[in-house]
């Protein structure tokens, strides 16, 4: 996109004034380099979410924003009930609650020396991944309602992880609000053998290194240090949010007209909240939701096994876990009196700064941990929400990269084959079972995600505390 075309507030903050029928303006968060390299999609985009009813303030978009379903993904909308505003399922995007876990373990680099075959062996074995991968649990009727109502508190009860760990799990492990009966039959159907399971796309689990500390005090409350090994979860709610997301785009789009809704693009489907449209909605979103932090809370306990059974001294304590594709009812403070927003985050990830009572205890000083995504030979980061941020964006910051070219462009690129013998060489070993999908997840077909980072610091969403590098990937 051309720099000139905006409105340029910042550094890193360029906005899109109203026109047409934009209720609000539009504000993307990127240095100028990011800007250029965005495709031309992404304006229309922000524009377009702009016009929906009761849409708060602006049309955000974060700075690893590229061309998404009717949102950008990396869109950040908030809407007030009140003044009719609306919850939109491609606002909130098809795997719905995808989002990342982290976990410390207790070993430093040199532990791993000698053991990193072994450890990807393990976990390989041990986490389902790849297209309609399944796990070794299957959940009839009864069991399917208590994970959709119960999330990752489930998972514990089942055994899988400790109660310690739904604490640092955002919602603290449970989603309010969720409606079993709202998820239908072929959803159902979708995740009865797939929790416990990575997927494909862009899902992985990866062993990292923490190479470089930037905020030191930050980094001691989060229990980091420089040399340390952590691991990272990226996944969301597999078939069940999938389904959740096709079967109700289709029903708001129907349905707009008599909403007396006009769509400027079809895939902007959507619902007044206060109807029993949005309502129903809310309530399947919701127990999808939980259907993702129950399925990374599996995914940890699996990861935890097949690390005792490598190295057994490994401690695997949960650092934080927060999604990035949901629709969250929250106080925002908007021209000095606080409202209860409905705030779409689609590809951007919740960036709570120090204060917040939603925060763990651990946290109440800091803010909370923001995790950012890499992709295999790229480094990840962990940043810290700033006080801000709940000003500039609803409190939200970027959740990863963002691609810089299609699936189908970066598989025409790279092999698989060759990015895997590649990255063995730098010592980085991925485990897949599709070569294709490793190609479409090459690393050059993302942006640069330290300077997407930077920009995020830049523009006051969150701060950087420390970067982390691929040791272990585990792909679909």
């Amino acid at each position: 996109m051309d720099p000139a075309s905006f409105e340029r507030r910042s550094d890193c903050e360029w906005e899109v004034p109203p026109q047409g029928g934009m209720r609000v303006p539009g504000i993307i968060y990127a240095d100028r380099a990011l800007i250029e390299a965005m495709d031309e999609k992404v304006r229309e985009q922000v524009r377009n979410v702009a016009t929906l009813p009761g849409i708060v303030k602006a049309s955000f978009a974060m700075p690893d924003a590229h061309w998404g379903y009717g949102f950008p993904i990396g869109g950040v909308a908030a809407f007030d009930a009140a003044e009719g505003g609306v919850v939109s399922a491609g606002g909130v995007g098809f795997d719905i609650s995808c989002g990342v876990r982290t976990l410390l373990t207790g070993l430093r680099r040199n532990d791993l020396q000698g053991h990193e075959q072994r450890l990807a062996d393990a976990l390989f074995a041990a986490i389902p991944a790849g297209v309609g991968s399944t796990g070794h649990l299957r959940l009839e009727d009864r069991e399917m309602d208590a994970m959709l109502a119960g999330g990752a508190r489930w998972a514990v009860q089942r055994g899988y992880g400790e109660a310690a760990d739904l604490e640092r799990v955002e919602e603290r492990g449970c989603m309010a609000g969720a409606d079993p009966g709202a998820v239908s039959g072929r959803a159902r159907q979708r995740q009865r053998d797939e929790m416990g399971t990575l997927g494909s796309g862009n899902h992985y689990l990866e062993v990292q290194e923490v190479v470089d500390i930037q905020d030191p005090d930050t980094a001691a409350v989060f229990g980091l240090r420089q040399g340390d090994i952590v691991v990272s979860i990226h996944c969301g709610s597999r078939g069940l949010g999938h389904q959740i997301g096709t079967e109700f785009l289709k029903r708001m789009a129907l349905a707009a007209p008599d909403h007396g809704i006009d769509l400027p693009d079809r895939e902007l489907a959507c619902a007044p909240l206060e109807s029993a449209l949005g309502r129903e909605y809310l309530g399947a979103m919701r127990a999808a939701i939980n259907c993702a932090l129950a399925n990374r809370q599996i995914l940890t306990h699996l990861t935890r096994m097949a690390f005792f059974e490598v190295l057994p001294q490994a401690d695997l304590r949960l650092l934080y876990d927060v999604s990035h594709n949901t629709c969250k009812e929250e106080p925002h403070e908007v021209e000095g009196r606080t409202r209860r927003l409905f705030v779409h985050r689609k590809g951007a990830t919740r960036a709570f700064g120090p204060g917040h009572p939603d925060l763990p205890e651990v946290f109440r000083d800091t803010g909370q941990p923001v995790l950012i995504g890499g992709s295999m030979g790229t480094a990840s980061w962990i940043l810290v929400g700033e006080a801000g941020s709940e000003q500039r964006s609803f409190a939200s910051a970027c959740h990863g990269a963002g691609r810089a070219m299609s699936r189908h462009q970066a598989a025409r690129r790279w092999k698989g084959r060759q990015l895997v013998d590649e990255l063995a060489g730098r010592g980085i070993l991925i485990r897949s079972v599709s070569s294709r999908g490793v190609a479409e997840e090459a690393p050059g077909a993302y942006k640069d995600v330290g300077a997407v980072v930077e920009a995020a610091r830049c523009a006051g969403l969150a701060r950087p505390v420390a970067r982390l590098e691929p040791v272990v990937c585990i792909k679909g």
